[in-house]
């Protein structure tokens, strides 16, 4: 029972990593779709029974904005993609450009391009802040692992570098052991 349920897995991974290996490879023709649109200002179709109806307000004809949109939302899936199947600790940072990609694409449809591309650093920047934060973290659990530092014993050090006594500990994470009184070596 439990080798069908591996094999199901198994073969769920194969088409799921052979569908995104597929979207990657064909992303410059995605690209292109743009060519499909009308050179018009207007764009009439029906879709499922539904009219649909644009009209490009600041941009030539409705292939200019396929186009740009076309030319932002292609790299930002493929940022979508490295980011949700990367395996490293700095994913995160991964988020700034997608966020980038999807600003401009909303800016591209706002009525007001004057503004466009100025005032979406606003919008990143708590997104940048976070990114940052969730790196930093995971960045200092890496690196206190790999050299074997527990910053729990920071507490016992006061900010001129003299030990704690036992009774001075108000920390939950303080041992009841028997610790020398010898100053940390933090390098």
């Amino acid at each position: 029972m439990h080798q069908k349920k591996s094999k199901k897995a198994g073969s769920l991974s194969l088409l799921t990593g052979s569908l995104i290996a597929a979207f990657i490879v064909a992303s410059p023709y995605f690209f292109y779709l743009y060519e499909g649109f009308p050179k018009s200002k207007i764009w009439e179709t029906s879709f499922f029974g539904l009219t649909l109806k644009y009209e490009s307000i600041n941009f030539v004809g409705v292939d200019v904005v396929a186009w740009i949109v076309f030319s932002k939302a292609i790299p930002m899936l493929l940022f979508l993609i490295w980011f949700l199947t990367c395996k490293h600790w700095w994913y995160h940072a991964i988020l700034v450009p997608i966020c980038m990609y999807f600003f401009q694409i909303v800016s591209t449809f706002n009525d007001d391009l004057a503004f466009a591309d100025s005032v979406d650093i606003y919008y990143m920047a708590p997104i940048i802040l976070v990114a940052l934060i969730f790196m930093y973290t995971i960045r200092m659990k890496i690196f206190d692992r790999i050299h074997n530092i527990d910053l729990s014993e920071l507490k016992r050090v006061s900010l001129k570098g003299e030990i704690k006594d036992e009774d001075e500990l108000t920390s939950p994470y303080s041992s009841t052991d028997e610790d020398d009184d010898e100053p940390l070596f933090m390098g």
